[in-house]
């Protein structure tokens, strides 16, 4: 086995999921050569990776023809000892199935049990390759930054959808109360710099200063290394919450719609979930449909607070 085409999942956090699944290939077929084709966010992870030696970005979206684009590349890529996809698309499917490769692997889920997400990657992978692997840890090949002081990380953002974030004046509540103990970090893309924004006006408004606002400034590499340094990392259910697990981060994710059973944290045994128990939940929907957003709305941050207790004792000031 030499060469390899990957497609990766879209989502940052699917992505960084699929990374024991990546990581087993590569333990399997040391010398393996992989091209990585994907968008630009989630491809982002495999730029320092050993084994990759080409990414490839899927801009088929910006075709007159996406039809058309996806078969001119899948024709101009190279050949491939495999080519599989890890998302269930039609055009990842027709994109796969264009390539030349000996063998072509197309995603699906093989039981209709509740597992996590980095399970049921692995368990495609174990079927293209006929292999018998379990699925490890995530893997990240970046080194953390390093910070004078302790350091705690806050994402208030979720570029899924807004059911999914908590309430901004929370996470500011939460800042305040552990900032004699930690500089504060607020993180977020370019879709959450509103929210960040906002946390950083009510850390104003109470006198806080050891924070810095980093929302829409930092590349994925850049965002990787500086949740790697931190002491600790509240967030919502986000690719960033899976970058904190990979590198094993003390973290706190709060859930609120999705099903934390297949897409909380894999393997950091330093996580802790926060959520409320309803009946609505997880709807699974990117908006509150019945508009009430209880179950973020419900979780306060003594809930938060007192979860942190369970993970990291309490700094000396």
């Amino acid at each position: 086995m030499k060469k390899i085409l990957i497609e990766v999942p879209t989502w940052l956090g699917d992505c960084i999921m699929a990374t024991p699944a990546i990581e087993n290939i590569v333990k399997t077929y040391p010398d393996v050569k992989i091209t990585i084709f994907g968008a630009f966010i989630s491809t982002a992870i495999f730029i320092e990776h050993p084994n990759v030696e080409k990414i490839i970005l899927d801009e088929s979206k910006k075709s007159s023809s996406r039809l058309k684009w996806i078969y001119t590349q899948a024709k101009e890529i190279g050949e491939f000892d495999v080519s599989l996809t890890f998302r269930r698309t039609f055009f990842s499917r027709l994109f796969i199935w264009f390539t030349k490769a000996t063998i072509k692997g197309y995603y699906r889920r093989y039981t209709k049990e509740v597992i996590h997400q980095a399970i049921r990657y692995n368990d495609f992978v174990n079927k293209t390759f006929n292999l018998n692997t379990s699925a490890q840890d995530l893997k990240i090949y970046f080194a953390p930054f390093q910070y004078d002081k302790p350091t705690l990380g806050i994402n208030p953002g979720a570029s899924y959808g807004s059911a999914k974030r908590w309430y901004p004046e929370k996470f500011a509540k939460v800042a305040m109360e552990l900032s004699e103990q930690y500089n504060i970090l607020i993180f977020g893309g370019p879709a959450e710099v509103d929210m960040a924004n906002d946390i950083e006006t009510l850390l104003k408004e109470a006198n806080i200063t050891n924070y810095e606002n980093l929302a829409g400034k930092t590349s994925i590499k850049e965002l990787c290394q500086k949740i790697g340094g931190l002491n600790l990392f509240i967030t919502g259910d986000s690719g960033s919450m899976h970058i904190a697990g990979a590198l094993k981060i003390p973290t706190v994710a709060i859930f609120g719609p999705t099903k934390d059973k297949e897409t909380s944290q894999w393997k950091n045994a330093q996580g802790v979930i926060v959520k409320k128990e309803m009946a609505c939940s997880p709807c699974m929907k990117r908006t509150c449909p019945l508009k009430h957003h209880e179950c973020m709305k419900l979780i306060e941050a003594k809930d938060v607070l007192n979860a942190i207790k369970d993970i990291i004792p309490p700094l000396r000031s």
